[in-house]
């Protein structure tokens, strides 16, 4: 679903993530397709655009797509070669843990999401008992995914499929064939009357809809759960059904299994905190991982991996399978825990117990909607007053935090929120 091109978002190469980049979803930026400008990379392709597009016909024939469908599709497509140039377009934030997660579990996110959640409570109840993945689980991916589909239908995140994956399918040299794929597989969507080409949008690299499926995604997992004849990434049931199977099949989600445990390791060797050392619950419990509010595991018998991001004076987790199942959607350990504590939040959960060592509280909606007026008011713009941190806000922040000599990671901290108020 998540295509980031780098651990942080379908059959996918090595080195790319299972699924799409979403734009202001998870992990910004991080294809690293080129390190070319835009028009660099367009001239590695061995022949013009429209002389591959004539000989690209014989691969979709092959696949079954019939010459009406892609002369539909292909009458007057242009690549859209800023596909390549996404990853030194966007801005390259290293932030620390937990910033990650303050940023990603806002108060805006929260709020939205709890409104979904309510909204949808028939509807998370019924993919519970249809595909027995908790509505947390589904909750988190939907917000990490498209923020509870705040994202779907903006134009400065979702941009037409076919452009961009014809783009990449032609001039993108090193996953040329992973491109390929998806874009006849785009066409099969089209061939099957699921989707229409105008209709189709989504992230730089493909990914549509409410839980941002890749075309393979849709065309090999999508279910059609509101029943009207096809199923589609734009239809929250379909959508969130579709990722329930994905989790299932692509991922092994086991039913009623939590995702994990946060916990304390006194006394336990920090080398047992790798994430790969499997045992039952109830064995790390003998070896001291205790429950970090106290008390005792749930679950003793399942299989778990101890895990310590930031060391053992940090935040420490025992994670299940569903854990790993989540991670299947996107590769990267980070991204896992923000969907599970932010299913978690939404559904009333309290904040991890233990702190970050070195990390501040996150921002209130009001102080983040305060930070972006003041940075407007000072020539940076955010996009908006809305409380939502996206890739325009963090970039202002960074332009804010260069201009008054701070480290420029685009983080809006209490530091910054600071310096806007004196001025400076």
């Amino acid at each position: 679903m998540t295509y980031t091109g780098r651990p942080a978002t379908g059959v996918v190469p090595s080195g790319v993530s299972r699924r799409h980049l979403l734009a202001g979803g998870v992990a910004l930026a991080g294809a690293g397709l080129l390190g070319l400008s835009p028009g660099a990379q367009a001239q590695q392709a061995a022949k013009p655009f429209d002389v591959w597009l004539a000989e690209f016909r014989g691969r979709a024939r092959a696949k079954g797509i019939s010459d009406a469908v892609y002369d539909r599709v292909t009458r007057g497509l242009e690549p859209d070669i800023s596909v390549y140039a996404k990853d030194s377009a966007q801005p390259e934030f290293r932030e620390q843990l937990w910033q990650y997660l303050n940023r990603r579990i806002s108060d805006w996110r929260l709020n939205t999401g709890r409104v979904a959640a309510q909204k949808n409570a028939a509807l998370l109840k019924r993919l519970q008992g249809d595909f027995g993945v908790e509505p947390d689980v589904l909750l988190g991916l939907w917000g990490m995914e498209s923020a509870f589909g705040e994202l779907v239908d903006d134009p400065d995140h979702m941009k037409p499929v076919f452009p961009a994956l014809a783009a990449l399918a032609w001039g993108e040299p090193r996953r040329r064939k992973y491109w390929e794929t998806e874009f006849l597989n785009a066409l099969a969507i089209v061939q099957r009357g699921w989707g229409e080409p105008d209709g189709m949008h989504g992230s730089w690299a493909g990914a549509m809809g409410h839980t941002q499926w890749m075309p393979e995604v849709w065309l090999n997992l999508g279910v059609d759960y509101d029943g009207n004849g096809a199923p589609s990434p734009y239809s929250v049931p379909d959508a969130l059904a579709g990722s329930s199977r994905y989790l299932i099949k692509r991922g092994s989600y086991q039913r009623g299994l939590p995702w994990g445990f946060e916990v304390r390791m006194d006394g336990v060797p920090d080398k047992l905190a790798d994430a790969k050392t499997r045992r039952a619950v109830a064995d790390w419990a003998k070896a001291g991982v205790t429950p970090a509010g106290g008390g005792r595991f749930d679950f003793p018998k399942a299989t778990a991996r101890l895990w310590a991001p930031v060391g053992p004076e940090g935040p420490c987790f025992l994670l299940t399978q569903n854990f790993y199942a989540v991670r299947s959607y996107n590769p990267s350990m980070n991204y896992a825990l923000a969907v599970c504590h932010l299913g978690d939040r939404v559904l009333g959960g309290e904040p991890f117990i233990t702190p970050f060592p070195g990390g501040e509280r996150a921002l209130t909606l009001a102080e983040i909607q305060e930070v972006q007026r003041r940075l407007t008011r000072a020539g940076f713009d955010t996009g908006g007053t809305d409380g939502r941190v996206g890739n325009m806000t963090m970039r202002a922040v960074a332009n804010f935090q260069k201009k008054i000599g701070m480290e420029p990671d685009g983080y809006a901290s209490l530091d910054v929120l600071a310096a806007l108020k004196k001025g400076r």
